[in-house]
């Protein structure tokens, strides 16, 4: 048996709902990846590369394309977080990733770039049903999933925000794709985000220069 179809094997059944090894391992090193992310570890973009790399044997398996697709492009922006944080990781006073709230211009940026995104991979999608069989969530999580990656290479406290907001939607479209460990890992997620979105918020408001008299310090 070669390695692609050992990923690609069942490692095991759980309430009728079949898990395979590719799904299971690329969502609990994504899971690592998110906590490496909390905790601002520039390993966070590694961990994500090789989820990206196992996931798209999970999704192939589930003849899901337009699964495979994402999974390919957050190769591909794991590779460009990766670069921005190694060239900021000393932007913080303490050397690790500094992170800050966007701005109303870069949130009207993230906010458009999604929807426009959304609207037309749902688009192209829908078009071409081979893609996905469930095109507009499918798509939602798509863009949502590299629109939060964005924010994450920027140190943008949206980051959270985005991920939370995929999560909503991932959960289910998860476990109805058959992809139960990927489901399990969403709601995984969903407690991660909460607590990382209360530690960069907390850490950005310690990193807010201080006033003297009304005035900047």
């Amino acid at each position: 048996m070669s390695a692609l179809d050992w990923l690609q094997s069942e490692a095991f059944a759980v309430l009728g709902q079949r898990v395979i090894w590719s799904d299971m391992i690329g969502n609990t090193i994504g899971l690592i990846a998110l906590a490496l992310g909390w905790r601002r570890s520039i390993w966070t973009w590694p961990a994500q590369l090789v989820s990206g790399v196992i996931l798209v044997a999970a999704y192939a398996s589930a003849e899901l394309a337009g699964g495979v697709g994402k999974q390919l492009l957050v190769i591909g922006v794991a590779i460009w977080g990766w670069r921005q944080w190694t060239n900021g990781r000393q932007q913080a006073q303490d050397g690790s990733i500094a992170v800050r709230f966007a701005t109303w211009r870069e949130r009207g940026l993230l906010l458009g770039g999604t929807a426009l995104g959304t609207a037309a991979v749902g688009l192209l999608f829908t078009a071409v049903p081979s893609l996905s069989w469930n095109p507009w969530p499918d798509a939602y999580i798509f863009v949502g999933t590299l629109a939060a990656m964005v924010a994450q290479a920027r140190g943008l406290i949206e980051f959270w925000f985005a991920w939370l907001l995929v999560d909503l939607v991932g959960v289910p479209l998860a476990f109805s794709s058959g992809l139960a460990f990927s489901g399990l890992v969403y709601v995984i997620y969903l407690a991660l985000v909460l607590w990382g979105m209360r530690d960069w918020w907390l850490r950005s408001r310690a990193a807010t220069p201080p006033t003297l008299n009304g005035a900047p310090a």
